[in-house]
């Protein structure tokens, strides 16, 4: 027994020695491995952050990204926007897409950085309302199309009928995270804009609507075409709404062609670039911004650095943290910044200026939803500007009543197309996914009248199911079972996705619909034909992520939310109580004239009766 343990304990010390000698590696050979990171090998690998999860998310990500900054373009030239808008199937899953617009176009040296490069522009360190913000998305757009297809993204642009037009072939070098230029011995190519430059542009197939000023790209990636909800065709009408004094021209890949004129000839008000406000500031940008200024007193640094701060309220800021007016805040300690941190806290200062934002505006939201919204009563609310984190937002709702859900407008040639398209696993999920404003109680009864099984896959409907199920699509009253549509907005851009982690989803599910006569379960969006629109216009809007497809909870944002959501639904409830009462004695007449005839003629009877007895 013992030698057996002399045995074992040998064992144990000879196992425990060779784990302390035996090291997989060491301090020299992990330094060896560590490198540097370039942002776009970051966003290559985690491309899904940048909202290009799957290829159909990634065919409207492409649009949007490319639409969003031709408007933005447009509107900052004061250019009445005009888009075209073409999507072309080059093979299986695979798609060009080309946007064009008649904006100010583009230096010839920016091109190349503004498309070739990640984290790239002239909006990110702006306090002022626009659609785009990180000088991300369409530099990743064509990032994604350059990894699924290998193909580089093509670039026109002109800034004058004068000017030649540059035309560019880039690919993003995604270990350094700058561009390459393809063509021209990589300097581009300046075409001479005259006749001649018309005729070498037919010539090498490059499609350019000939506009004197504009620019256009062609980005080629692997996609999913889909209609209905979500679908870069949504995206479009929607964005039609948002902006009515936009022109889109729309050539989807089956060749078919729409087009979204404007209704209005006017461009939005211009925001204004403000200075970042003392409360939105925190403790450590705050210390970065003193140590990096060149100013040489406290109290020019507070004045010029800040929006809405005074020479008086400067000294009072100083006097509370206990600092010099005159100190250089470059040789400020930490602990005197955590106490002038503590002091913008407590002292009233005054909200910052609202012309950095520009609303719809009630006309011209009213004016969009009639556009494209068919319904029977439509009704607006904005609510005053407000401010979260010293940015200042404003809230703009519209609603519309009535109207065909959108499964009646669906002919039978395009549902044939849908449902062969549709990644669907049954029908049921299908027409929920497809339709707006249809739940599952109306699919069900659409099933139901149909003569369908509600578990049958979309692409295994035969011929004559096909029929039954237009037939039903469009003869089935649905309102009962339609559920309201919300159409989110952030800076007039469409968010289609992400709708549930999305704070205006919450907030209009949130709310008590029943006072203002919709049906409504608990927690779940209000039953009833009703499109609701809300728009959030700020200087920095609270994404969830660097997608951009829905709003983070802040409480300011959802209190001027909820207060617009009931102005629009008590001018609902008040619409709906005249109609019922309307109806109600609609009802009463006929009934009342249906019996006329009878009680007529049955006092005729009696009275004749009467006058017998008499004569008698």
């Amino acid at each position: 027994m013992g030698t057996d343990f002399e045995h074992h304990a040998a064992a144990r010390n000879m196992s425990s020695t060779s784990h302390s000698t035996l090291r997989r590696s060491n301090a020299e050979a992990m330094a060896k491995a560590q490198k540097e990171i370039s942002v776009s090998e970051f966003f290559a690998k985690n491309r899904h952050l940048l909202g290009f999860d799957n290829p159909r998310k990634a065919l409207l990500t492409t649009v949007k990204e490319a639409v969003d900054n031709s408007l933005d373009a447009c509107e900052e030239a004061g250019i009445l926007p005009e888009i075209w808008v073409h999507i072309e199937q080059t093979g299986k899953d695979k798609y060009k897409v080309a946007v064009q617009d008649n904006g100010p176009g583009i230096i010839k040296k920016q091109i190349p950085l503004i498309f070739g490069k990640l984290l790239y522009g002239s909006k990110f360190h702006r306090l002022r309302m626009s659609r785009g913000q990180q000088g991300i998305g369409i530099s990743a757009a064509g990032m994604y199309g350059l990894i699924t297809t290998g193909k580089p993204v093509k670039v026109t642009s002109k800034i004058s009928p004068r000017k030649p037009v540059h035309y560019y072939v880039i690919r993003m070098d995604t270990k350094s995270n700058n561009p390459d230029i393809l063509n021209g011995n990589g300097e581009g190519e300046d075409i001479p804009a005259n006749d001649e430059g018309r005729k070498w542009i037919a010539q090498h197939g490059i499609e350019w609507e000939d506009v004197d000023h504009g620019t256009r790209v062609t980005i080629e990636l692997e996609a999913k075409y889909n209609r209905g909800r979500g679908s870069v065709d949504e995206y479009l009408q929607q964005t039609a709404i948002s902006n009515p004094h936009v022109t889109i021209h729309y050539r989807d890949p089956d060749n078919s062609e729409t087009d979204y004129e404007r209704v209005i000839e006017i461009l939005p008000p211009e925001p204004l670039e403000i200075k970042p406000h003392p409360y939105g500031v925190e403790l450590g940008r705050l210390a970065h911004m003193m140590h990096g200024s060149t100013e040489q007193s406290m109290q020019k640094f507070l004045t010029d650095s800040f929006s809405k701060v005074t020479p008086g309220l400067a000294k009072r800021l100083c006097a509370a943290a206990g600092i010099a007016v005159g100190a250089a805040p470059q040789n400020m300690p930490r602990s005197d910044v955590e106490k002038l941190f503590d002091a913008i806290q407590v002292e009233r200062i005054a909200p910052p200026s609202t012309d950095c934002i520009t609303p719809i505006g009630e006309e011209h939201l009213l004016k969009g939803l009639h556009k494209v919204v068919p319904g029977q009563f439509f009704v607006t609310a904005t609510r005053p500007p407000a401010v979260y984190r010293g940015n200042p937002f404003q809230i703009e709702v519209g609603l519309a009543f009535g109207g065909a859900p959108a499964s009646h407008k669906v002919g039978k040639e395009a549902l044939e197309e849908m449902l062969g398209e549709s990644d669907a696993r049954t029908l049921r999920q299908f027409l929920t996914a497809t339709f707006d404003g249809l739940g599952a109680d109306a699919a069900d009864k659409i099933i139901k009248a149909a003569h369908l099984r509600p578990r049958v896959s979309p692409k295994k409907i035969e011929p004559k199911e096909l029929l039954r199920l237009h037939e039903a699509l469009q003869t089935l009253n649905l309102s009962e079972g339609q559920t309201m549509n919300v159409y989110r907005y952030a800076n007039r851009v469409p968010l289609q996705f992400q709708a549930g982690a999305c704070l205006i989803t919450q907030t209009v599910a949130g709310m008590n619909w029943k006072p203002y006569g919709l049906g409504q379960a608990r927690g779940q969006l209000p039953r009833g034909p009703v499109t609701v629109i809300v728009h959030l216009a700020s200087v920095w809007v609270p994404f969830t992520s660097e997608s951009k497809e829905a709003i983070a909870a802040y409480p300011e944002i959802q209190k001027e939310l909820r207060l617009a959501l009931q102005s629009v639904g008590r001018k609902l409830g008040m619409f709906l109580k005249r109609r019922e009462k309307v109806k109600h004695e609609y009802e009463r007449r006929n009934i009342f004239l249906r019996y006329l005839g009878e009680v007529a003629g049955g006092g005729f009877a009696a009275a004749t009766a009467t006058s017998c007895t008499k004569i008698c």
